[in-house]
């Protein structure tokens, strides 16, 4: 049985091609710890087999390797970790306070990004921002359940939803 090659034309294919070549580069590089002919020998290897595999199954493409937001990815990471870390400081909070000062609610909010890696991304941050919860996700809303009431209000202004299109542009 023969599989399919790639679907994707010339230099696009290329591009991803060599960006997943890099990036397993990197991760066998920064793994292996040891340099050796021998080992780099292996790890070449078995990039150039994955890479192979991978071509063979068309799973390399702006999906897989989203190379479009390169750019945009530094500004946003820096914007969600100041974010995770205040919303730490909130927990922290809640949980000096005691019970009384938590009121977990669960809503409905409505999905502004164009593609499934935005949505993901955008269920992905809830989810990492501490007090919240991504725990459903349907065409166009995502069910989030908070710690309380202020952390639902704090999605449903949009700051997060909006960062997250900004992102996907």
């Amino acid at each position: 049985m023969k599989l399919q090659s790639g679907s994707e034309p010339g230099a696009d294919a290329l591009k991803y091609r060599l960006s997943l070549f890099l990036l397993l580069v990197v991760l066998w590089l920064g793994n292996s710890g040891l340099y050796s002919f021998l080992l780099l020998g292996f790890g070449l290897a078995s990039v150039i087999f994955v890479i192979w595999v991978s071509h063979c199954l068309a799973v390399v493409d702006q999906e897989s390797q989203p190379l479009h937001l390169a750019r945009r990815l530094p500004k946003f990471f820096g914007w969600l970790i100041v974010k995770i870390i205040r919303s730490n400081i909130d927990v922290v909070r809640l949980i000096w306070l005691g019970n009384r000062a938590i009121s977990p609610c669960s809503t409905r909010l409505p999905l502004g990004q164009k593609s499934d890696l935005g949505r993901v991304i955008y269920a992905n941050a809830i989810t990492l921002t501490p007090g919240t919860v991504a725990m459903d996700m349907d065409d166009d809303t995502v069910l989030v359940h908070a710690l309380t009431r202020e952390g639902i209000e704090d999605l449903q202004e949009g700051e997060m939803r909006r960062r997250v299109a900004e992102l996907e542009r």
